[in-house]
């Protein structure tokens, strides 16, 4: 991608999430048959918390991952961002939400010190963002040493007998869900399509090793088409 084009796609982004926000929950749990609600409590249990932990929710959209470590670990500190504000207005109204710290924020410029949290997590983030090692960095930076950065994400589909009902539901059943359901046909083409056109989740774990995490893993749900990554910023 030229470097001058990422100010306007990442723009184009953000007023994305901005129109679909009041169906994207909704649309959320259609698209990935309920299954996104284990996803995140999966991707919290990838965090080791402890208590009094400082968290980052990183592209937090509606809340729902800090919202989830805050019911699992009431004790830890959550700090959520996104850049989309009609997403963080309607988290800010969900049950639970005076116990995070909402704001505004660029996934490529934090706006923290340096080993500011002990965790970092994002749902629905990586693929998105126009820059993938910049975001990383960025991540890595705001860990301290030791701390654990874990993401969910979708994944290109890999090849086998279930490649066609798998490209079937991306290009086909999301974008109608997406008509019928917030009125934004744009929008639902382009999350599929930015699925497809996203690493594999081996390339995402090499990228997440060459921005410097350490014990770098990752696991496939929802026949292949979601994976959950995890790593940690080395404590030397």
């Amino acid at each position: 991608m030229n470097p001058n084009d990422a100010p306007a796609r990442a723009e184009n982004v953000r007023r994305m999430f901005d129109r679909i926000a009041p169906r994207y929950d909704l649309l959320n749990s259609l698209m990935t048959f309920g299954r996104d609600r284990a996803w995140r409590r999966e991707v919290v249990r990838h965090l080791g918390l402890g208590p009094g932990a400082r968290l980052l929710d990183l592209g937090t959209g509606t809340g729902d991952l800090a919202l989830e470590a805050r019911r699992r670990h009431p004790q830890v500190r959550v700090a959520a961002a996104d850049f989309a504000r009609e997403m963080l207005r309607r988290a800010r109204r969900r049950p639970g939400a005076d116990g995070v710290g909402w704001l505004i924020a660029d996934a490529l410029h934090l706006p923290f010190a340096d080993s500011t949290f002990d965790a970092v997590v994002s749902g629905f983030l990586v693929r998105n963002v126009v820059d993938l090692d910049r975001a990383l960095t960025e991540q890595r930076r705001v860990l301290r040493p030791g701390g654990r950065l874990a993401c969910l994400d979708t994944t290109p589909p890999g090849r086998g007998p279930l490649r066609p009902m798998l490209d079937f539901h991306l290009h086909r059943v999301i974008p109608l869900l997406g008509r019928a359901l917030a009125g934004d046909v744009e929008a639902y083409n382009y999350l599929p399509g930015s699925t497809s056109r996203f690493l594999p989740a081996e390339e995402l774990a090499a990228r997440m090793t060459r921005a410097g995490f350490a014990g770098v893993g990752f696991v496939r749900r929802m026949f292949g088409t979601i994976a959950i990554h995890w790593g940690a910023r080395p404590t030397a």
